[in-house]
């Protein structure tokens, strides 16, 4: 069984190193995406699309709705599971995508405490529960609603990193990164972002907009975020849009950074111009 990471920020070419990848291996493709494992949110986290997946079995995309409380906990759970399961097959997998700390606690020994262990916070009255929450994400959850209350900070609580090795892997792999001259992948974040807004993407937020849907996923997510500014009238439209490829751009070099530092990455600088010379350059690394 091998398994091939492939991360690195937006627009690179990530979804398209991993369908040659998992032809070339005959192997299944997992997210390594927070953002991807909601459905509908397809425009704004550049997801793959059925026309681009050839067939290949694509795991961990689609399997949450945008309000439920997804964890990294959550994450590694099922992926684990699917490793469990592609191991006994003698399967190839390929893990793709942008978020480090999603692919790290998946592959490194990240040790959760146990999910099971309940606390009522009878020592916390509904407002002081509320602000415990909001310490870590923003909610919709009601202030006199004490029974979700108390359940989405025990899961928070339960969610804490504990007793962990974290450099101490516990798979073989290989995680190849992709990258290039910092002024180009700017230049090709700028036209990604208006490339999503010509394919609709105003309209793939304001659908979860006027259903009232304020979950974390989309209070974090670049590119539904701002729009829900642009939503409230705190934006302008144009304004949304230079904020987006702002907040993409930041999120790239806190992308860089962790990758550097966290994680043993192997870095291609890809060729835009014959994209198969990129793709036969990871072929020989791999082999």
């Amino acid at each position: 069984m091998k398994i091939i990471v492939i991360v690195g920020p937006t627009g690179v070419g990530k979804t398209k190193l991993s369908i040659a990848l998992a032809k070339y291996l005959n192997a299944v493709i997992m997210n390594g995406d927070s953002m991807q494992v909601y459905k509908g949110l397809d425009i704004g986290t550049a997801k793959v699309l059925e026309s681009e997946k050839e067939n290949i079995p694509h795991f961990l995309f689609d399997i949450r709705n945008v309000d439920d409380n997804y964890t990294i906990y959550d994450y590694q759970k099922e992926g684990r599971e699917l490793l469990s399961k592609f191991k006994k097959e003698n399967k190839n997998v390929i893990i793709v995508g942008g978020s480090g700390l999603y692919i790290k606690s998946l592959l490194y020994d990240y040790q959760f405490n146990d999910e099971e262990k309940l606390d009522n916070f009878d020592n916390l009255t509904n407002e002081e529960i509320l602000l415990e929450i909001k310490k870590f994400h923003n909610t919709d959850i009601h202030v006199n609603n004490r029974k979700r209350l108390v359940r989405e900070l025990n899961k928070i609580k339960n969610n804490s990193i504990i007793n962990s090795n974290i450099h101490k892997k516990l798979y073989d792999f290989k995680i190849i990164g992709l990258s290039c001259d910092r002024d180009i992948l700017y230049d090709i974040v700028n036209k990604r972002v208006d490339k999503m807004f010509q394919e609709g993407l105003v309209k793939e937020v304001k659908y979860f907009y006027d259903q009232g849907i304020r979950s974390k996923a989309i209070l974090t997510g670049i590119g539904y975020k701002e729009l829900y500014s642009y939503f409230d009238g705190k934006l302008t439209l144009d304004d949304a849009r230079n904020l987006i490829k702002k907040n993409t751009r930041h999120f790239i070099k806190r992308q860089y950074t962790f990758f550097n530092h966290q994680m043993d990455v192997t870095w291609i600088n890809v060729n835009f111009n014959n994209f198969n010379e990129t793709i036969k350059e990871v072929i020989n690394l791999i082999k």
